[in-house]
């Protein structure tokens, strides 16, 4: 195979010494790490927030028949603005790009807060998704251009975590404005953190534009189908179970498979090129990725079945939900030390593995009038699957943004771990909710069928990261 210079040996390249936590955190790289994980916990804490924070706008305005569409506008918008992460660093700098996506961010956010009805508070959800698909994307292209190659393991590790930070902090900073009445002021205290986040970012990450970068034009084709692909998903998990879920299903898989087509052909495409490239691993890593993304999603579902099998109050209920995400955040700040090429290796297959292993205890100790010491069980389990997905992120998310050494490409290639991983989120999401359909009409099927499948799509994750390490050496 022709050598190409713009590609180099993924996953294993080490050729600056590791960096350290204290290094990171140093005064010299701690603005650009704020930034960087501020911007994905913002992402990340929005989403619970304002699912804790919708039935009180709902008690008071109504609009209960819209519920649902809150997340879809907000995931269809962020899906859209994250695959423009790339072009707008190129044409406008990582500085202005930030200032930017916090500003958009806190204006969709404060629409919110004055929001005096559902048609109002849906338009905002939408710019809050533009400025979060923005953020989302920058936490993981700008480690490459804000932060030397040694911490780039390390500072992907504390992007990546901030999703199971949020995770923890939504629900109950949303709750705690909910108890109190006072809604509103729960998106006046994200928009102050969004717009402080946004004057430290002017000084804290490269500031000029790449006037040298060739930067490509916008794949019009290529957006639509995939804004559409995720539309159509987000659509079909709130379409009545039966044939109208099967018809939206289907329709969601071939508007995905039409993208797939136009972007092997495609001049100007969304992912990188080398996605689409024979040969060259990228295409197996997104996939290892977004199959660990769905397993993230059976929390939202745990927290139900934690009422309903154990009879837990709702606070206790949260608590077992936050199970998966505790593990995420543990084992991902703990994977960053694994500095070896063979250690790597090992943590991006064993991460699929150990998510299905932990999906598939807690559907096997499910069981309807669950006692304490059962209840304590399922949150172990949960616990094991939250650390497959974060033993393999940060390390999966390196070994995209190594997939080229060309600069365009492989900020390319790093932002295209968000827009996977939103994709994949709109995807499973639909997915987890046909399974919980499927699994009725007992609450206990359900919780089984639930981690049965998205443990079986783990599995299939351990395949794609086999195929991802075996390209590579056959490079």
């Amino acid at each position: 195979m022709p050598s190409n210079t713009s590609e180099i040996p993924v996953v294993d390249r080490a050729a600056t010494p590791p960096g350290t936590w204290r290094d990171l955190f140093s005064p010299q790289h701690l603005p650009a790490a704020l930034v960087l994980a501020g911007g994905v916990a913002m992402y990340a804490t929005n989403v619970y927030v304002t699912a804790a924070l919708l039935p009180s706008a709902v008690a008071e305005f109504g609009g209960a028949e819209f519920f649902a569409w809150a997340a879809t506008a907000f995931l269809t918008a962020s899906v859209i603005s994250s695959m423009l992460v790339t072009r707008a660093v190129a044409r406008f700098g990582s500085a202005r790009s930030y200032v930017a996506a916090f500003v958009v961010f806190a204006v969709g956010t404060l629409i919110n807060m004055l929001a005096p009805s559902m048609g109002v508070l849906l338009a905002g959800r939408a710019v809050q998704g533009l400025g979060g698909g923005l953020l989302a994307g920058l936490g993981y292209a700008v480690i490459r251009t804000a932060l030397p190659e040694r911490l780039w393991t390390r500072a992907a590790g504390l992007v990546s975590a901030m999703w199971g930070v949020g995770n923890l902090l939504g629900p109950g900073l949303g709750g705690l404005f909910a108890q109190f009445g006072v809604w509103r002021g729960a998106f006046a205290l994200l928009a102050v953190i969004a717009l402080a986040l946004a004057w430290i970012s002017r000084k804290a990450v490269p500031g000029a534009a790449n006037n040298t970068a060739d930067v490509p034009p916008i794949p019009v084709l290529g957006l639509t189908l995939l804004a559409l692909a995720a539309a159509a998903f987000s659509v079909t998990a709130v379409l009545p179970r039966g044939a109208a879920t099967a018809v939206g299903l289907g329709l969601s898989i071939l508007v995905l498979i039409a993208f797939v087509a136009r972007e092997r052909v495609a001049s100007a495409t969304v992912l990188p090129r080398l996605t689409y490239r024979r040969g060259n691993p990228l295409k197996w890593v997104y996939l290892t990725l977004g199959l660990l993304s769905a397993g993230a999603m059976a929390e939202a579902f745990v927290p139900l079945f934690g009422q309903q099998l154990a009879q837990l109050s709702p606070l206790i209920a949260g608590f077992l939900g936050a199970a998966l995400s505790v593990g995420w955040t543990t084992a991902q700040l703990l994977s960053v030390n694994i500095n070896s090429a063979r250690g790597r290796r090992a943590v991006m297959l064993l991460g699929p593995g150990v998510l299905a292993a932990g999906l598939f205890a807690y559907a096997a100790l499910a069981a309807d009038g669950a006692d304490g010491w059962l209840v304590l069980a399922w949150a172990a389990a949960l616990f094991t699957a939250g650390c497959g997905i974060g033993m393999a992120f940060p390390h999966l998310s390196v070994a995209a943004m190594r997939s080229s050494s060309d600069p365009s490409e492989g900020a390319k290639a790093a932002a295209g771990v968000s827009t996977t991983q939103l994709i994949a989120n709109a995807v499973s999401s639909a997915i987890v909710g046909i399974l919980v359909a499927a699994g009725g009409p007992s609450p206990l099927g359900s919780a089984q069928m639930m981690a049965v499948g998205i443990g079986v799509a783990a599995l299939v994750g351990v395949g794609c990261a086999v195929f991802a390490i075996r390209v590579r050496r056959t490079r």
